[in-house]
């Protein structure tokens, strides 16, 4: 007799289906009546775990043992024809048509009539059960960040490539209107960190995180990606991608469409697509992106300049190098490390190619507005240059934070605040935004709300040069100078940290200690601090020495300047004759005569 055939015989294949069936009715019987008796939820996972375990052992007895008249016996030892495994099959399948019964009725039962009513049940507790979280904690489906692609690449140097793919996915992304993006400075903050997917996605107040890596070797690209939904850790898609620098714009753009197909988003419009430009001039213009966001000191500009010119000889149509060299170059001169007035006049002509170029990239006119403002003090250029990149690109915080700081620089401080507002909703992590919103509410007299800002600045990024000194200026308003001062000698930036031990020290009446203080800043800073010393004098008013130094910086034309309307440390020099003379020779008389008289008097 064959094996298979000896099983049949001994009923084995009965006891199996007998058993499923009646294991199946039991794990039903217990999932209704768990809830009801008030049983933890593992008693139904034990209650499996236990059934599964005993399934081998069923099939073990039904071969190795017999039920005969005699009770139960070991197979071995029953004379062939003293066996009943025929009756005892019949009766098994007497069991398994009666289970059967009893599962089709329980199914039945189940489907038709206990199923809708906890369907009813359940609506009812929804509707009368408030929602556990806010809308704040609980992002909408259709939201994501992109977090900065890991360089897995041999060559360290190749940062900028793998950061640059990043933002040029993200920026991708947020042409989608359907879906909300978070931005790239609040994404960034991030870089490097191997924290819980959930906590970043929270923090971004977004429901999926992109993220993946970067293996460049010469022209070969590997491009992984993966799209992971953050409250669980579900991976939606994922996919590598191998190929050359020529095809980095297709890959970009199938990217972007599995993520809209992965989150189930139906587009209005067609996807966007990636402007396809030269590899080689779009690896360099990353390149300068990236030397000039990572740190603006002076090599860092200088590498970021190069770079973008480096891109524009390769393509000299190539709308968002002009725009990129243009914010640099603008930079570079307005801190003294190229000539002002040459530096300035390439800025410009850079930015007007970008929007020549491109008339609608946004980038374009923010480079534009930029250099319109704050360094050739053309205020309403300026101000509509910025509007227009808002049009362009709405939910582009750098272009919103541009126009609010135009509009600031115009004395529109409520309408200004509103827009920094704006932007750190948009971006939340941009330390940059955070810290011009702060100032706003400083510009309005809001200086608590202005402290907390600083508060959050501190607490996100503790060592940030700058930003104690900038705190420190708030509390001098505020009156609290001996909080200024110990906050004060806690910045980073050694001349920030002198210019505002000056103010202290002044405020706290320990003259001598301001003065020799100030001196040495004055030796050692005078030739692009003018505006800085001109506020100092301003706030121990001693109005001619403030205006001696606020021509010194009008000579070389001073960046700082564009803050006359909004700085609180002038305020002594309102009422001065010599005030309205000067704001008229830098163009913001106007805009200054149309301010509400509560910002005109001394505030200090």
């Amino acid at each position: 007799m064959s094996f298979f055939a000896e099983l049949k015989r001994r009923n084995v294949f009965k006891v199996a289906a007998a058993y499923i069936i009646v294991g199946w009715l039991i794990m039903q019987a217990g999932d209704t009546l768990a809830p009801a008796l008030h049983l933890p939820d593992w008693i139904n996972s034990a209650l499996a775990f236990f059934l599964i375990l005993g399934f081998p052992l069923a099939i073990f007895f039904a071969w190795a043992f017999e039920m005969t008249p005699d009770g139960l016996k070991k197979e071995k030892d029953i004379d062939r024809s003293q066996s009943i495994t025929s009756v005892t099959g019949q009766k098994l399948n007497n069991v398994i048509i009666g289970v059967l019964v009893l599962a089709l009725g329980y199914f039945v039962i189940d489907k038709f009539v206990l199923d809708p009513k906890r369907d009813v049940e359940f609506a009812s507790s929804v509707r009368s059960t408030p929602a556990p979280v806010s809308e704040a904690d609980n992002p909408q489906k259709q939201s994501i960040a992109v977090l900065p692609f890991v360089n897995m690449s041999d060559d360290g140097a190749n940062e900028y490539f793998s950061d640059g793919l990043s933002e040029e996915l993200l920026n991708l992304l947020a042409k989608i209107p359907e879906l909300k993006v978070a931005a790239r400075t609040s994404s960034f903050q991030f870089k490097g960190q191997t924290g819980d997917i959930d906590t970043i996605a929270r923090k971004l107040k977004v429901a999926n995180i992109l993220e993946g890596s970067v293996r460049k070797s010469g022209n070969q690209v590997r491009i992984t990606a993966q799209l992971i939904k953050a409250d669980d850790g579900y991976h939606l898609w994922s996919e590598t991608y191998d190929r050359t620098l020529e095809n980095i714009f297709q890959v970009q753009d199938e990217i972007a469409v599995a993520v809209v197909d992965a989150l189930k988003i139906t587009l209005l419009g067609e996807a966007p697509v990636t402007t396809e430009v030269n590899p080689d001039a779009y690896a360099l213009f990353l390149q300068g992106r990236y030397y000039f966001t990572q740190n603006s000191d002076g090599p860092s500009s200088r590498k970021a300049v190069d770079a973008y010119k480096k891109a524009l000889e390769i393509d000299p149509d190539y709308a968002a190098a002009w725009a990129g060299l243009a914010l640099a170059t603008a930079w570079r001169a307005g801190f003294g490390h190229i000539e002002y007035e040459p530096g300035v006049a390439s800025a410009l002509a850079a930015a007007e190619k970008a929007v020549e170029l491109d008339p609608d990239l946004a980038l374009a006119w923010v480079s534009l507005s930029n250099t319109q403002g704050s360094y050739l003090w053309q205020w309403q250029a300026s101000y509509e240059s910025a509007q227009k990149a808002i049009e362009l690109d709405p939910a582009n915080s750098t272009a919103l934070s541009q126009a609010a700081q135009i509009t600031r620089d115009l004395g529109e401080f409520e309408q200004s605040l509103a827009m920094y507002q704006k932007a750190v909703e948009l971006d939340p992590l941009n330390l940059e935004a955070i810290s011009q919103l702060a100032r706003a509410y400083d510009s309005v007299g809001r200086h608590e709300e202005a402290e907390q800002q600083y508060l959050n600045l501190m607490n996100l990024i503790p060592d940030r040069e700058g930003v104690h000194s900038q705190y420190a200026y708030t509390l001098l308003l505020m009156g609290r100078f001996q909080d200024a001062l110990a906050v004060a000698e806690k910045e980073q930036d050694a001349i920030w940290r002198s210019l505002l031990t000056v103010f202290a020290l002044y405020s706290l009446d320990r003259i001598e200690e301001s003065d020799a203080e100030l001196q040495a800043f004055i030796e050692n800073h005078q030739d692009f601090w003018a505006y800085q010393i001109a506020e100092v004098y301003a706030w121990r008013n001693d109005a001619d020495a403030a205006f001696k130094w606020l021509e010194s910086a009008f000579s070389y034309r001073d960046p700082g300047l564009s803050n006359l309307l909004s700085d609180l440390t002038l305020s002594n020099l309102h009422h001065d004759v010599r005030w309205e003379p000067f704001l008229a020779k830098v163009g913001l008389l106007e805009p200054w005569q149309a301010l509400p008289d509560k910002y005109k008097g001394p505030r200090q």
